[in-house]
């Protein structure tokens, strides 16, 4: 990535200042986790048997885990390293949620952890190309973030994308052996995506699937930032934080608006009153679509919740 200073329409580079040390990535990274990632810190430097994670986060988003490993060279296994740490979590639950009710005074129970959705996220200043090749499958647990530090007190976050519409789990059926890593930790870890919500029932209309496309299409547009989180039940858009969470059912989408309730003017009184129900999402307010004819008023809403979180 290269960065570029305007000045009169001149342009001059801005150097580099490469991290020294993996700590010094960590130590950034940890302070600034909520704004970077939306997720909560929890620990550092987390002993559980013979390892050592680096960074160990909550999502509260989605309820689970999140692993942070910081790498300055390119000398390793993102695949054999990353399932052995979820490997590990997966089979020392109590010791996470030890650590997270000690460490934040809180009281979360086992089974109010979605350990489906635990990942690990890698950070490095460079990636090589076989690390790159290695996680490039629709359901990997893994996201390989490059870090850079620039003069000026700038820093780039890129994440690497992936681009494959391969199962990993087709990879591992050679030996059929149920000791094969991989195999037992895609047992209990998915990656939820896209197909999983539009197709999982095998009766979604067409006309549904259509219409959630073309709401997703006009809330990308909302704004230049806007990222898709895809949980178990919802399908979130954020960018500071999720301000609208799409669920696709056979007769419609539910679109849950992400305000507290009294702060969204709905001045047509099509929504759906949720602060007294539970319900996945992470506001007051649901409006239902069965067609397209109320898209438009729709979006007006969810452009408030947008909003209201800058």
């Amino acid at each position: 990535m290269k960065l570029f200073q305007i000045n009169n329409n001149e342009l001059s580079s801005i150097s580099s200042n490469p991290f020294k040390l993996e700590k010094d990535i960590q130590t950034l990274i940890e302070n600034n986790v909520e704004t970077l990632f939306g997720l909560e810190f929890v620990k550092s430097e987390l002993s559980v048997q013979s390892f050592r994670f680096d960074t160990l986060c909550f999502d509260k988003e989605t309820n689970s885990f999140v692993i942070i490993e910081y790498k300055k060279g390119t000398s390793y296994s993102v695949i054999d390293q990353g399932y052995t740490y979820l490997s590990l979590l997966l089979n020392n639950k109590s010791d996470f949620i030890l650590e997270y009710n000690e460490t934040l005074d809180k009281n979360i129970k086992r089974d109010e952890v979605d350990w489906s959705q635990s990942k690990i996220i890698f950070i490095s200043p460079k990636f090589s190309d076989y690390q790159r090749n290695s996680i490039n499958f629709k359901n990997i647990p893994f996201e390989l973030w490059e870090v850079m530090r620039y003069k000026n007190n700038l820093l780039g976050l890129n994440k690497i994308n992936i681009e494959s519409d391969v199962d990993i789990n087709s990879t591992t059926q050679m030996d059929g052996s149920e000791n094969n890593l991989v195999s037992r930790v895609s047992k209990e870890i998915i990656r939820y995506d896209e197909d999983y919500h539009l197709y999982k029932s095998k009766n979604r209309p067409e006309w549904v699937v259509e219409l959630y496309r073309d709401l997703k299409d006009r809330i990308m547009k909302i704004g230049d930032g806007i990222e898709v989180k895809i949980g178990k039940q919802t399908i979130g858009f954020r960018e500071n934080r999720i301000f609208t969470d799409i669920i696709i059912y056979n007769k419609g989408l539910g679109v849950l608006v992400n305000m507290k309730k009294g702060e969204l003017r709905d001045d047509l009184n099509l929504t759906e009153d949720l602060s007294e129900k539970g319900h996945w999402g992470n506001g007051d307010y649901r409006i239902w679509l069965h067609s397209d004819e109320h898209l438009d008023y729709a979006i007006n809403l969810i452009k408030q919740s947008y909003q209201n979180q800058h």
